[in-house]
């Protein structure tokens, strides 16, 4: 199985971000990860790149039969051939001279034989020798994959034009899954944002997740996990089907961009030090499940066929080589994702200039995370973007929330027999009519007003900005939101693919203050920001107090843990100093939360 030369890849980076990333980087061997949440973007997206390539182009309308799963298939078909042309172009070229096959190998990390092989080449005199590695070279060359991330629990179910539901296999999730599934990739399905039985049950249907004659997978399943039961409870369940996780993806739940995902106060650190420690688990426990389903279903498992230990990667609030270096020295992990530095790099996202220059200005307090999601679930937000300007005009016109263009996220029935979405003019104007109405006290009501009014459109204004920068929208008519991770505000320019990289691997002046606080000391302060959240949110009851006291527990061996890592040597510019100091703070924020949560049981209880 050939993974990347690089030992990074770009995530997905809301529905719009990274909806062109592997054209840009993938020639350069860089994988990274398309979002298909929004069809209706992605249609619009191809049809920009197969003119801008003189491909043919034959638009999917809305109302198409099997349109959401079509769509999906023609835009990763589309991606897939752009990257293979302009890979080849690259390519072809001539070795010593300045150009992108220069740049192919100039990017890839020291010590990698790839890279290894090159210097030798450029040090090596003209004649056989030369001839031979330079064509070595070439034939080694590898595009980025293009891998695509679906939200395993983003699964509408849709309707007919005359208001049936309409089979499983038409929900939004099995969709998306039905056009992957169908295109020509040879590439990983990340499946993120919790567990979907009935999708996992129909990954099953399609031949190109399983092995083929010659023991070779074509689609791959990477599961982004949060802690390693999870993680050993999805494995089995899809082993059970023959189908085989290749990478478990970890994220942190907080120090992240996108939708947050908190665990119960498990901090990053003592995530990994489990998966580490039972890392065997994850293939031991699977491969009798794998070869018993061959064994029934095809006469048997090959002994040549090799059931392989799954990558594990991470991802989270990296922001200098030093961390990165840790996390695959110390922890084992085969790779890390490096997600919202690059939403600075032009060459590798897609962010309109207005967005681009708010994330170049960020600063710690306009990051925030906010409830603007439809889902429920806490979102990593800016403050001031189009689309919360555009939000507040329309507040400013009695015309609350969005009028629901695409409908993703519709999943609210509190008033409708179907479901619509909590930041849909509808639902709010509803919404906002049943508090007035209520008998809470107007300090309640405001609160609760707040909470309507601050839904957000995502569906839609998550990929205006993929729009605005490829030209395909005027800026004033399309609102732009964006969901970055705090790490944001520590990279303050616009750079080059090669600076970012560069950076990446520590071969350069680091794009950060050396006062940037470690990436664990910035988790510590985020959950104990969550804690605070929790602890004003309850009402105080014995089961909450629980809860609650387990959160703490958790939190604090997670910092006992980091304190020890703090007593190690650094990596190359890792400000291990900054965690003593953070834990202190913190502790003595999480005492006082305590206090103020019992004081608060007691009172209910007595």
């Amino acid at each position: 199985m050939v993974h990347s030369p690089h030992n990074f890849s770009i995530p997905v980076m809301g529905t719009g971000h990274s909806i062109d990333s592997p054209i840009r980087v993938g020639p350069y061997g860089i994988d990274s990860v398309i979002s298909v949440v929004d069809d209706l973007l992605v249609e619009r997206i191809r049809k920009h790149y197969c003119r801008k390539f003189d491909l043919p182009y034959s638009n999917i309308g809305r109302t198409a039969e099997d349109g959401r799963a079509r769509r999906i298939t023609a835009y990763l078909n589309t991606v897939k051939e752009i990257v293979r042309e302009t890979f080849d172009s690259v390519k072809n070229q001539p070795f010593f001279e300045s150009n992108d096959k220069a740049k192919y190998f100039e990017l890839l990390p020291g010590g990698h034989p790839l890279k290894q092989k090159y210097e030798q080449l450029m040090q090596t005199e003209e004649g056989s020798l030369r001839d031979r590695l330079s064509c070595e070279l070439s034939r080694l060359m590898r595009p980025g994959s293009i891998d695509v991330n679906i939200m395993a629990k983003v699964d509408k179910i849709n309707y007919t034009k005359g208001g049936a539901p309409m089979s499983q296999e038409f929900s939004d999730a099995s969709a998306a899954l039905r056009g992957y599934a169908q295109s020509d990739l040879s590439s990983s399905l990340v499946l993120s944002a919790g567990f979907n039985p009935r999708l996992y049950n129909y990954i099953s249907e399609f031949r190109d997740f399983y092995r083929d004659s010659r023991g070779e997978i074509k689609k791959k399943i990477i599961l982004k996990v949060s802690d390693f039961r999870s993680a050993l409870i999805q494995g089995k369940y899809l082993a059970k089907k023959g189908l085989e996780v290749f990478e478990y993806r970890i994220e942190s739940g907080l120090n992240c961009g996108g939708h947050a995902f908190a665990s119960d106060g498990y901090l990053l650190p003592s995530l990994l030090k489990e998966f580490r420690e039972k890392r065997d688990q994850l293939s031991s426990a699977v491969r009798p499940l794998i070869e018993s389903y061959y064994k029934d279903e095809h006469h048997g498992f090959p002994s040549s066929w090799e059931i392989t230990e799954p990558r594990l990667t991470v991802q989270g609030g990296i922001g200098v080589s030093g961390e990165a270096q840790r996390l695959l020295q110390d922890f084992d992990m085969d790779a890390t994702g490096w997600g919202s530095p690059f939403l600075l790099v032009p060459e590798a996202t897609t962010v309109d200039r207005p967005t681009r220059n708010l994330l170049e200005n960020a600063k710690e307090q306009d990051l925030y995370l906010s409830g603007v999601s439809p889902l429920g679930v806490p979102f990593n937000n800016i403050r001031d973007t189009g689309s919360e300007q555009w939000h507040k005009k329309r507040i400013e016109k009695d015309k609350p929330g969005s009028p629901c263009p695409k409908g993703f996220l519709e999943a609210n029935t509190e008033f409708t027999e179907q479901p619509i979405c909590t930041a849909s003019n509808q639902y709010q104007l509803l919404k906002l009519d049943q508090i007035a109405q209520s008998d809470l006290e107007e300090e309640k009501k405001e609160q609760e007003r707040e909470k309507v009014l601050g839904k957000a459109c995502l569906c839609d204004h998550l990929g205006n900005g993929a729009l605005i920068a490829l030209g395909i929208l005027a800026e004033h008519r399309a609102p732009q939101a964006i969901c970055p991770g705090p790490n944001i505000a520590y990279f303050d320019g616009e750079y080059t693919l090669r600076e970012m990289i560069d950076h990446v691997y520590g071969r350069s002046e680091s794009l950060v203050p050396a006062e940037r606080p470690h990436m664990f000391a910035k988790e510590m302060v985020l959950y104990v920001d969550y804690f605070e959240d929790l602890v004003g949110q309850a009402k105080g009851s014995e089961s909450e107090f629980r809860k609650l006291k387990k959160f703490r527990k958790n939190l604090d061996n997670g910092i006992n843990y980091c304190l020890e890592i703090a007593e190690t040597e650094p990596y190359r510019d890792e400000h291990l100093a900054s965690i003593p100091d953070t834990a202190e703070a913190q502790r003595h924020r999480i005492d006082d939360l305590f206090d103020q949560l019992t004081e608060k049981c007691m009172a209910v209880s007595s």
